[in-house]
């Protein structure tokens, strides 16, 4: 935009009145109206100034159509905008003097003759002798009133002073708009009817404050309105932004991308930082042994091992396998810590960023390795197997007189030592109790097979008596017999898993005596030892009830519905040793006997029992005789009674106590008869009424005493009874003289206290040591003189000291 002189051809700026808006009060006519983008408080905005003329024809009369009076004091350029509501946003204050406007300039755009040329002045400030002018002042000119520089703005002029515009100065604002005033008649802008608005730019620079579009910004070149300079644009741009809103076409600058290339410096530079700084030493978050080593060097890490560890490696190590307690000596398990090989164990520093960030936040266990005597921690480990091993509880029924009531099934376990080994060497320096691995072995059954049975077998089994109708007689079964000779057993395999089974020898207990009359027994064949070679006693068949066959189908009769009667079936009974069975002997002797005592009574029923199902068994060549297979099953229901046995390692109660001492009796026999031991095993720990290294013991079907008859000829197997003793006879062709040799006790282990939870099954014992022994049978041929040695070599767990209720 040009600039337009004062009519008056002075260089007087006349006072900027806007024309009256439609419908403004008098008060508010003529007040000129200066918009900023960003106001400022500044200190002459705080100042009301006087009322401008209520007349707007004499304000218009007053101010010519473009005013450049700011632009002379404060060195502002101005630019035109068109007029709108934005003019009164910010309203300039009336009544304060005016600075002189420059003199026209003509096109060539030199300075006209005689026009006053104001040097550059400091943004809001008067140069020193010189005041605001106003009309009838000339510029520039010396004042008496002015006042020094510093000095306080003197008072507002009266309210008769006329209308100045007062621009802030540059630390106060960064924008202003002033309306434009509404021309003259025939006054046209130069720029044009659409240039309704001055603008003035200020900047940091100070100059000559220009009018008009594309003008150098103030401050000469680098300005605010200067190419290059902030808020620049294209000339017709807004140019009073800080340079993006402001210019027609600038670049924005990335500062996202900074922040974000900052950012990831620091990052950088703090890994590279946290690698060095930890290098050599232990990563962060190891713990080992409880021991928070983490970040130290290999020396510190191994000096706080050392003092946490070496005052547990002469304590007893506490373990722990389900709800059996003991303790481990570190010493004599060979128990001590590698720590170079431990802290090799923690790893090096990592390299990954986000793993030694984690490390921050998280920990790390890393066990302990052992320079152990793996065969020393091993023999601690299995003197405690035996304490921890449960073998699975069926679920069963256990009857309240004639009332049934469930069993229900218990899980199994024992300790599994090949992998308690390795626990107890990484966990025993941690100063906590090690708890030591198991394996479960779960029941077969279930509580609902268990109800089942009640249901369907007991409950209708003892709802009435039995009848048993014979030749000339009767006999009758209570149902309190027939809770002794009904039980039940586990079948994995069959539709039932809880089947019923009929002892039919408690039946036959029950009934025999009042069915005798109607039978004629045999008589066994015998050997009359009183003449040499022993003599054969004939045998004598008889006729009797076949048991067997009467209670073949007793079970459907008991949970039936209908008639609970069963006829006794006779047949001939040839004796159980005939006399072709001795005679097959040949010149038959006893070629062994071995004898035992020292039980309790309750186990002398049992051996009993057991003995009557083992004698006069005769064993062919090569056919091999089993404990088990004639005696079970070894519960109520066939006759054997509570007693005392060795569960889970230590001394318990249970059904069939007692039969392995003949099994142990019967091992002996057939030792010296020269019989082939097929299978036995000795007790878990040592019962000194038994040979050393030569003893035996069953448990139900998993533990059993077996051996082969190898000679050319049968034997017969005796057994004979009484409350102090058993012993067991072979009668045979002897083929083998046999001796036993025992070996020294040998690696003895001292045994452990077990503490058995209160509640739990338990018999107190004081415990014996453990030890290893050895046993070498000879055998020497009685027809070839041919010699054979064999050892076996026999390892005793010590007794443990268990207490109750610990």
């Amino acid at each position: 935009m040009s600039e337009r002189p004062s009519s008056s051809g002075d260089t007087d700026e006349q006072p900027v009145t806007p024309a009256p808006e439609a419908g403004a009060s008098p008060d508010q006519a003529g007040r000129p109206v200066m918009p900023a983008r960003r106001p400022s408080p500044g200190p002459a905005a705080q100042q009301d100034a006087p009322s401008a003329p209520a007349d707007p024809a004499e304000a218009a009369a007053q101010a010519p159509p473009e005013s450049a009076a700011a632009r002379a004091v404060a060195g502002q350029a101005t630019t035109a905008e068109p007029a709108g509501p934005a003019a009164s946003a910010a309203p300039v204050r009336s009544g304060a003097p005016q600075a002189p406007s420059p003199a026209p300039r003509d096109p060539s755009g030199a300075a006209p003759s005689g026009a006053v040329q104001p040097d550059p002045v400091q943004p809001g400030q008067v140069q020193p002798g010189q005041v605001e002018s106003g009309p009838g002042r000339p510029a520039g000119g010396p004042q008496p009133d002015a006042a020094p520089q510093g000095a306080p703005r003197p008072a507002p002029a009266a309210p008769d002073a006329e209308d100045t515009v007062r621009v802030p100065p540059l630390s106060e604002q960064r924008t202003q708009v002033m309306s434009r005033v509404t021309p003259a008649a025939n006054a046209t802008p130069a720029g044009g009817a659409s240039e309704q608005t001055a603008r003035i730019d200020t900047g940091a620079g100070s100059g000559t404050a220009v009018l008009g579009a594309g003008a150098p910004g103030p401050g000469g070149p680098g300005g605010p309105r200067d190419p290059g300079g902030p808020g620049s644009g294209d000339g017709g741009g807004d140019g009073g932004g800080d340079g993006d809103e402001g210019r027609g076409s600038g670049r924005r600058r990335p500062v996202g991308l900074i922040v974000a290339a900052a950012a990831l410096g620091v990052l950088v530079l703090g890994y590279v930082g946290d690698l060095a700084l930890s290098s050599g030493s232990v990563p962060r978050g190891v713990v080992v042994a409880g021991q928070q080593i983490g970040g130290m060097s290999r020396a510190q890490a191994t000096e706080a091992l050392q003092s946490a560890i070496e005052p547990r490696s002469s304590a007893p190590v506490p373990v722990q396998a389900g709800e059996v307690r003991t303790e481990i000596d570190p010493k004599a398990a060979g128990l001590q810590i590698d720590y170079a090989r431990t802290l090799d164990e923690a790893g090096e520093q990592p390299l990954n960023p986000f793993t030694r960030v984690a490390s921050f936040f998280t920990t790390r266990e890393v066990g302990v390795v052992n320079s152990a005597d793996d065969r020393a921690v091993r023999t601690a480990l299995e003197q405690m197997a035996p304490l921890v091993m449960k073998e699975p509880k069926e679920g069963s029924i256990q009857w309240q007189g004639v009332t049934p009531t469930p069993v229900a099934p218990e899980p199994g376990q024992q300790l599994d030592v090949d992998a308690a080994v390795g626990v107890v060497e990484q966990q025993w320096a941690s100063g906590e109790p090690v708890q030591l691995p198991l394996i479960v072995e779960q029941a077969v059954t279930t509580p609902a097979d268990v109800q089942k049975a009640i249901d369907e077998v007991a409950l209708p089994a003892v709802s009435g008596p039995l009848t048993v109708t014979g030749e000339g007689a009767n006999a009758t079964i209570t149902p309190e017999d027939i809770t002794k000779a009904l039980s039940f057993t586990a079948d994995p395999e069959g539709a039932v898993r809880l089947k019923p089974v009929i002892a039919v020898k408690t039946l036959e207990d029950s009934v025999s005596p009042q069915l005798a009359s109607t039978e004629k027994p045999g008589v066994d064949a015998q050997l009359d030892f009183a003449a040499n070679p022993p003599r054969v006693v004939p045998s004598q068949d008889g006729r009797g009830i076949d048991y067997e066959a009467t209670f073949a189908n007793v079970l459907p009769i008991l949970t039936g519905q209908g008639e609970r009667t069963v006829a006794a079936i006779y047949a001939n009974e040839p004796a159980e040793i005939t006399t072709a069975d001795l005679e097959s002997l040949g010149n038959a002797t006893e070629i062994s006997t071995f004898t035992t005592g020292g039980f309790a009574a309750d186990s002398g029923l049992n051996i009993k029992r057991a003995a009557e199902s083992v004698n006069n068994k005769i064993v062919a060549p090569g056919e091999t005789f089993s404990l088990n297979a004639v005696s079970n099953p070894r519960n109520a229901a066939n006759g054997y009674v509570e007693a005392g046995i060795i569960e889970d390692g230590h001394p318990a109660r249970g059904v069939g106590g007692g039969v392995s001492q003949l099994a142990t009796t019967l091992y002996n026999a057939s030792y010296f008869a020269g019989m082939t031991d097929v299978e036995h095993k000795e007790h878990s720990y040592y019962i000194s009424r038994y040979p050393v290294a030569r003893e035996a013991t069953v448990f139900n079907d998993l533990i059993d005493v077996k051996f082969r008859n190898d000679g050319p000829s049968p034997v017969l197997i005796r057994t004979s009874w009484t409350p102090s003793n058993v012993t067991v006879s072979f009668f045979g062709q002897k083929v083998y003289d046999v001796t036993s040799a025992t070996g020294p006790r040998t690696n003895p282990t001292q045994p452990q206290v077990v503490n058995i939870p209160a509640g739990q099954p338990c018999s107190p014992s004081k415990g014996s040591p453990g030890f290893t022994a050895t046993d070498t049978r000879t055998m020497r041929n009685v027809q070839t003189g041919e010699t054979t040695s064999k050892t076996r070599t026999v390892k005793y767990n010590p007794q443990p000291i268990v207490q109750c209720g610990g």
